[in-house]
This record gives structure tokens, sequence and C-alpha cells, in this order.
């Protein structure tokens, strides 16, 4: 099989064209891509880098027989081991890929990855009630698992075949360095994907870890389109084996998003669900009307020589407006990786993971005992999702037992453990002073004001105050702001076609410019205070595309003093979504080394549709530079959708719910009938 593998290899590298960046400072030297770029070389020769199944891969089923390919990097070899994951790839000249490598400017030579993906509407009994306006990828929610190995290429075809709904979908917590239009949001870095039309994603694997796909299309993801995606790298910790694929947990319903989203309407009969099944009727107390899924569980090997066996598990929350906290009976979670970012490792009984958050971590196949905490005769551990104490609580009691750790694969016993009793609820991140990266960062001054940069506070429109569009709910702007000002983004006009705009930006796209050096940092302060004097009632967890950042500071219950705050310069936490703690502030910092507008906003689906978010846009000359307006193939692509888009769009017997019935609300709402939210 192996024979046959580097083959195969061999003559997929006879065939290729080298592909040259003209982004960046690139170059390779014995199979190592430097700068922010990779560039595979023409080779004739048979292959003799590594071949290797990564040894985060699925033991079996689909996607099991993935492989690392390093073809390209002649004399390199595999060199992760179960006792020590924090090596990658080594070359006996002493030069190693590893866990302490500055992944922001040098990775491994990898291969091209394809996949395709096919957006559709669908069916989905993820617990016992039926969904029938799903929106899915291939048919399967979650959609498909989609692997690359760090230093790989992604290229990703969306095809679109919604009825009524474009899409465009956004790669959570990816670089995009330099590729802003492949970032996936409409109305920022290109216009939706019109039914029965595609696009073609292509970026670069830069960094390790696991996250997730989902569509930027207003509320859409709420409604089945996300999927997880695992970037096979380094780990800080040891292990011997990954279970399974990512674990997706999210809260689901049984009416669309879209209808949620209205003042006095909610999710009917939530769940929760653990990659993609749950139970109704132990969530909500309703009774199912189709067959319960079976529940979501693991299976551990039970091995005492030489050591228990260590499993490591990606935990990704998909969910549309609901913080988890995630446990295991009589385990402990040794937690290695925030995001993107691999961290010095720490145990705990639990971990609080926000919308957009991933946690990868480590569980010892070693059941704990205590005087309160017995080991079950039956050998059955309960998983606990529990919703963290951010807004109220909508479950029963007993909802937090969505899946089974078993130590035997015939069993089928309800488990009768205990859960750990010192688990915190408390809505806010995992401890700060634990996020330690390996890789270190010192922060340097900001060059947007001192000592804090700027600031921005989340703020409700007062009662008097006009809404700009129906949903309108949430801003994120200056603390002395003058009026109401939510984001609300133009399906047709992206910001990607207007980087050589010298003039003023509509209002409502809330433009904030950063025109820096690549080398200058940026300080983002964001508090709860709004201009009514009131502070926010629940966490915020704020995502920003196009960057890891450095969180300063973090602080709940006070209020923002620029001059009184305490700012960690020295290695502090970073990762790409943050808690705003409610009733506080944080301070974030990135360099402006990323050319191009970049969103953010909070990642509860229904605060982001109703306009808490804004767009950074950095070093836009340097921006219209990479992609001139008249001379650039990513512009005249976004041109194409644009198009295609407007064909489709401006046809209101296309819109929902179809049937002519679009064109009679269009009648009585001319200005919202097609887009009555902020459009992400």
């Amino acid at each position: 099989m192996k024979l046959l593998q580097r083959l195969s290899a061999a003559a997929s590298h006879l065939l290729r064209i080298a592909l040259v960046s003209i982004f960046g400072e690139d170059g390779i030297e014995d199979g190592i891509s430097h700068g922010i770029t990779q560039i595979p070389l023409f080779d004739s020769s048979l292959p003799r880098g590594p071949i290797f199944k990564p040894p985060g891969g699925r033991p079996n089923g689909d996607g099991s027989d993935f492989v690392c390919d390093y073809s390209n990097m002649t004399g390199w070899v595999f060199c992760s081991t179960p006792e020590d994951r924090s090596c990658w790839l080594s070359n006996g000249k002493g030069n190693v890929f590893d866990i302490n490598t500055d992944y922001e400017s040098i990775r491994p030579n990898g291969t091209t990855r394809y996949y395709t993906l096919n957006v559709t509407d669908g069916f989905v009994n993820a617990d016992g009630l039926p969904f029938d306006e799903a929106k899915l990828f291939n048919h399967i929610y979650p959609g498909p698992w989609i692997q690359a190995c760090w230093g790989d290429t992604l290229e990703i075809t969306v095809i679109n075949n919604l009825a009524y709904n474009g899409t465009s979908i956004h790669w959570h917590g990816i670089r995009q360095n330099q590729t802003m239009h492949m970032d996936g949001v409409n109305g920022i870095s290109q216009c939706p994907i019109a039914p029965k039309d595609h696009f073609v994603y292509k970026f670069s694997v830069t960094q390790y870890g696991s996250s997730w796909y989902h569509s930027h299309y207003s509320l859409q993801y709420a409604d089945g389109l996300v999927g997880p995606m695992t970037l096979h790298g380094p780990s800080s910790g040891p292990y011997d084996e990954a279970t399974d694929i990512p674990l997706l947990m999210t809260d689901w319903g049984h009416n669309s998003a879209f209808e949620a989203a209205y003042p006095g309407v909610d999710l009917l009969d939530p769940s929760i669900l653990l990659n993609g099944t749950g139970n109704v009727e132990t969530c909500s107390g309703v009774n199912a009307t189709l067959p319960i899924p079976e529940i979501y569980s693991l299976t551990f090997e039970k091995q005492t020589e030489p050591r228990p066996k260590r499993y490591l598990l990606r935990l990704i929350n998909t969910s549309v407006s609901n913080t988890f906290v995630f446990s295991i009976d009589n385990h402990n979670l040794t937690v290695i990786e925030a995001d993107f970012v691999p961290i010095t490792p720490y145990s705990n009984t639990s971990v609080l993971i926000g919308i957009g958050q991933r946690y990868h971590v480590i569980v010892e196949a070693n059941p704990i005992a205590n005087e309160s905490q017995p080991i079950p005769s039956d050998g059955n551990f309960w998983m606990r999702t529990y919703v963290a104490e951010c807004e109220s609580n909508k479950f029963i009691n007993g909802y937090e037992q969505s899946g089974i750790l078993r130590y035997n694969s015939s069993s089928t016993a309800i488990p009768t453990s205990l859960a750990w009793n010192d688990i915190s609820r408390a809505c806010s991140d995992e401890t700060y002073s634990s996020l330690q990266p390996v890789v270190k960062w010192t922060v340097q001054a900001p060059s947007n004001g001192k000592p804090t940069g700027e600031e921005r506070v989340v703020d409700y429109p007062n009662k008097t105050e006009p809404r700009p569009f129906p949903l309108a709910k949430f801003s994120l702007e200056m603390p002395d702001s003058p009026k109401f000002i939510p984001l609300r983004i133009n399906y047709s006009d992206p910001t990607f076609l207007h980087l050589n705009n010298t003039g003023s930006w509509p209002e409502q796209w809330v433009v904030v410019q950063e025109d820096y050096s690549s080398t200058d940092w940026v300080y983002i302060a964001i508090a709860g205070d709004r201009r009514n004097g009131d502070q926010t009632r629940g966490a915020h967890p704020i995502h920003l595309h196009g960057h890891d950042f450095a969180v300063l500071a973090q602080a709940e219950q006070q209020k923002f003093d620029p001059q009184t705050a305490k700012l960690k310069l020295d290695n502090p936490p970073r990762r790409d979504v943050v808690l705003l703690p409610r009733n506080g502030y944080v301070v974030i910092a990135f360099k402006t080394d990323n050319p191009g507008s970049w969103l953010m906003h909070c990642h509860i689906a229904y605060h982001a549709s109703s306009g808490l978010a804004m767009q950074i846009l950095e070093r836009q000359e340097a921006a219209a530079g990479i992609w001139p307006f008249n001379n650039s193939a990513a512009i005249n692509e976004t041109l194409r959708v644009c198009a295609n888009w407007a064909h489709w769009q401006q046809d209101c017997n296309n819109w929902w719910p179809g049937k002519g019935q679009g064109c009679a609300r269009n009648h009585s709402d001319p200005l919202f009938a097609f887009q009555d939210d902020s459009g992400i």
C-alpha cells in the first residue's frame, strides 16, 4: 500500500505545474517554504520525502486513509512519536519543524488538497424531531471533515444548489495572509454565490490544529451549514491516537434561524447536539415524533502496561447562541491548544468553550476515583455539555448528559457515573494565566494611540432612536458616537471591489481604517459600557478574521479605564475568539501585516445578524496594490460572481418562499424584503 501511495504521489508530481505566488517573499531551501506562501516545485524524480498517516488521523471509517504528503521534502522524515508529539519533521541536519517553529514565518512544503462542497436544502432528524428547513453540505449534518497537513494548500469548490439563498463559506480562524478574497464573507470579500453558481476557495495552510467552516450568509449556518476542519501538525502534549473526528457541539432547534431571529420568536424545542446527534426529550421534555438517534459515544481501550492510553479530543463550539462547559465524569482534561495556538499543557476537570472557540485536550484512559466520585461498575461515563451562565438556560434537568465514554464497545448500558462536583459554569473564558502560547510573542506599543489604542463599545439603540434595518439591535462603535450605527453590508457590492477607494465609506459598512506598516501593532479595547450608562448583561464571543490576536487584558465586572488597565505584553494569551466578559472589557492586539478588510463580530449568530460587527480595513494601499482593480484575476472572478448574483437577486420570483410570493413581500416592504439584517 505504501509503495502504491508513493508511486501515485510521484505521478502527480510529474504532472504538477510549478506554482509561484506573486505575494510575499518566497523561497525554498531543502523543502522549506519561507515567507507567507508555499511554492510546490516541479520534480521529475521519484519522491523521497515522507508520506505518512498523521497521529491525529481517524483510526477507522471515512477519512481514515488520509495521509500527509511531503514528497517534495527530500531528506526529511516524520519525527512524531506517542511520547513526544512536539516534533513533526526533521532532516538530520539539525533542522526541524516542531512545536517551537514560528509558523507565522515558515512552514513545510506540502501538497494540494481538493474538496467539493455541494450546498443544498435538506431534512435532518438530529434528536427525534424533524427539521425540514435544513441547509446542508453534501446532504449531511455536520458537513464532511476537511483534512489537510501543515504546509498544504486547500482548494475547495463550493456549489450552491439552495433554492432561495445565496451563500459564502468562511474558514474559521484561517489566517488568509494576503488572500482576503478567500475569507468567504459576502459583502466584504465577495458577493454571495448565487443558486446554480460556484466559487473556488484556495488558500495556504500556515497553521495547524482544528477548526470549522460555516456559511457567513446571514443566519444560514444555524440551519446546518457547518463542518469540521483539521490541519494536522505537532502538539505540545503526548498522546497515542485521536478519538474519531473532531467533536462539534451545538444548540439546535426545529424552525429556521431566519424565523427565530424575529422578536417574540425563538428556536423551537431546542436540543444540544454532539456531532449532529442529541435527544429532544432529555433536553426540552418534548416527545419525539421520529426515532431518536443513538447517543454520541466514544470507546477507550483499557490499558495499564506500560501506561494507560492517551487520547486526543478536538472540541469545537459551533452553536448559535450558547457557550458550553464540557467535561467527562471521572476523567481530567489536559488542554494543549486554544483555537489554532499551541499552549503549555494544563489540566482541569472541565473546559469552557465560547462560540467559535476550539480546544485540543488529551484524556487518559484511566478513570479517577475519590470519595464523592466512585468508578461505576458498568465502566461507562457521561460526557457532559453544560450551558454556561451567560444567559438564561432553557433546558430541563439532565440535559447536559450529551454523550457517553465507554471502555467496552459492546456495552449499551446508560452510565451511572456522577458529575464532577467542582465544575464552574461561570460565563468567563478559560483562566487567563493558563493560556500560555508555546511560540512566544512580545507585543510592542500601539501605533493607533497610547496607552491602549482605540476603544469600541457594544451599543444598543435607545427607545426613540430609529433602527436602520428591521433586525438592528447591536452595534460596535466608538464610545462617543452620536448615533446608533449597526453594520449592514451590501451583498451586491463587497468591500473587496473598493480597495482603491480614496473617498469616504458608506456609514453602515462600519469601516475602520488601520493604515500602518506590517510591523506595527494595533490595540483595540472592547467594552461593555453602552451610551446609556449600562453594561452588557451577557458575554460576547468576539471573533476577528485574518488574525490570531493577543489578549492583553480581560476583566469582568469592571469599567474600562485606559489609564489604569493593566496590559500583559510578554507572551499574552492569543487566539481568534475571545469572550468579552459580562459587564467588563477586553483589550486585544495584532500586527497590521495582513492587507485587506477583515470582519470583527460577535459570534452569537443573532447578534452578528443584528449588527454587532465592524470591518478593519488594514493597509488599504498595500491591498490595492495586491489586487489592482483593472489587472487582477481575483477581482475579475469576484465581478463574475457578483454579476451572477445580481442577475439572480434582482428577480423577486427567486426569493423565499417562492412561487411569486417573494414579489408580494417586495411590494409590501420594498427596502428590506430581501435583506432584513446585517447580512453576515
